[in-house]
């Protein structure tokens, strides 16, 4: 993601966590979103893996949660009136690069199951998942925390 985006979806980020409206953080959820589909159609899911891997925390960690399922809440919402289905990994992916960016320590967390194979992503915060439902832990192995 370009460096003038990047500081974009902080502002915005800042700007909701300050109680603002959460139309900003809808958009910047939504930029993110398209930023995650280029990326992958560009450099494929290793150029992904790579950036979220890398993908910097800022340095004041949250503790509330709150605040963590407005952001996946934004990545919802933003999902919904994005211009094609948007998988698991985009939203997670999106979810844990806008939760870094608020100060949480999120995870992206792949995983699969054997029989049938199916595969998934979501993002936790301590081993908490805050963009899916909890349950999701016993019904696939993980594979990889990013």
């Amino acid at each position: 993601m370009a460096e003038a985006t990047h500081q974009t979806i902080r502002r915005c980020c800042d700007a909701d966590c300050a109680g603002r409206s959460g139309l900003f953080l809808s958009l910047a959820a939504y930029a993110t979103l398209i930023g995650v589909d280029l990326l992958m159609k560009l450099g494929g899911f290793r150029r992904l893996h790579a950036l979220v891997r890398r993908f910097p925390a800022r340095r004041r960690l949250r503790e509330e949660v709150t605040t963590a399922h407005r952001i996946c809440g934004a990545v919802d919402r933003a999902a919904s009136f994005y211009f094609k289905r948007a998988w698991c990994l985009q939203r997670s992916a999106a979810a844990v690069c806008l939760l870094r960016l608020a100060g949480y320590p999120a995870e992206l967390v792949i995983a699969a199951r054997r029989t049938p194979f199916f595969a998934h992503a979501w993002a936790e915060i301590g081993r908490q998942v805050v963009n899916d439902e909890p349950s999701v832990q016993t019904y696939y192995g993980v594979l990889e925390r990013c």
